[in-house]
């Protein structure tokens, strides 16, 4: 990995106009290029929208070869582009939520499949990692991708708004920057989180995008309920420093967590 710049674009989206969704985003993108961005994350189902239900078949598309993505296709010659989009299903190496939430006020088990393998990818930017929303809550996620080598992870995410105690403390805020600070410093890796604002359905989305550091300091973020777009250095140095500065991430045992996953899953089967 070498030093860069990076934008999170924090955007609302139209639920179900895949054009003008697009329009946008190749806006957003040219934008990104002019300020030296060389990666620009955008949040999940960008270019869809989130409530999508029935609509969820008619977005569908194959990120390789629909004719609709194909202006996105150029510009990521020139930019690193991470979005989100309802694929129809064929293997292109994108990643698949692994765990898409049926419960509570969620539904995406309804009308998604579920994702089978989380692999880090080798980009022109170094190695990184891609998970999405709901995922970002499973531990063994990050570290499995920090394991196969990612050194930034990025979140894509489209989280709803719940307030708690003071009316002007988000939860969803609080407890997100919490634990992705955590994963950073655990880690010793970049966590880029890249969350949607907007309404759809009666939700709205709370946006407060952020980047943490490898040791788990939070450098930018960005407004709550507005689009904003943030823009942030990442440097392979900084994931060094952090890691010979604290070695959990070097001294890590992979094959203890292995051998004891064996042994519960076969206690458990017994």
């Amino acid at each position: 990995m070498m030093r860069f710049r990076a934008a999170i674009a924090q955007i609302d989206a139209t639920v179900g106009d895949l054009k003008q969704n697009i329009d946008r985003h190749l806006k957003i993108i040219d934008r990104c290029t002019r300020e030296g961005a060389r990666l620009v994350v955008f949040p999940e189902l960008s270019l869809t929208g989130y409530t999508l239900r029935d609509l969820a078949y008619e977005v569908a598309l194959d990120p390789e070869r629909d004719r609709l993505l194909e202006p996105l296709r150029k510009r990521s010659k020139r930019i690193t582009i991470v979005a989100g989009l309802v694929e129809s299903g064929s293997d292109h190496g994108v990643h698949r939520k692994i765990y898409p939430p049926t419960y509570g006020m969620f539904e995406e088990g309804r009308y998604f499949g579920q994702g089978t393998s989380v692999t880090a990818f080798d980009s022109r930017l170094g190695r990184l990692g891609m998970l999405v929303c709901e995922d970002f809550w499973h531990l063994p996620l990050p570290y499995l991708l920090t394991r196969d080598g990612a050194e930034v992870l990025l979140s894509l995410t489209a989280s709803p708004t719940r307030m708690a105690g003071a009316v002007d403390e988000l939860t969803n805020a609080r407890i997100n920057h919490e634990h992705h600070a955590t994963y950073a410093r655990l880690l010793s890796a970049y966590v880029l989180f890249s969350n949607r604002v907007g309404f759809e359905d009666g939700v709205s989305f709370w946006g407060g995008s952020a980047v943490f550091d490898p040791s788990g300091e939070k450098t930018v973020k960005a407004k709550y309920f507005e689009e904003d777009l943030l823009l942030a250095e990442i440097t392979a140095e900084e994931v060094r420093r952090a890691r010979r500065f604290s070695r959990h991430v070097l001294d890590e045992n992979p094959q203890l967590v292995l051998d004891t996953l064996r042994r519960l899953t076969r206690r458990k089967n017994s």
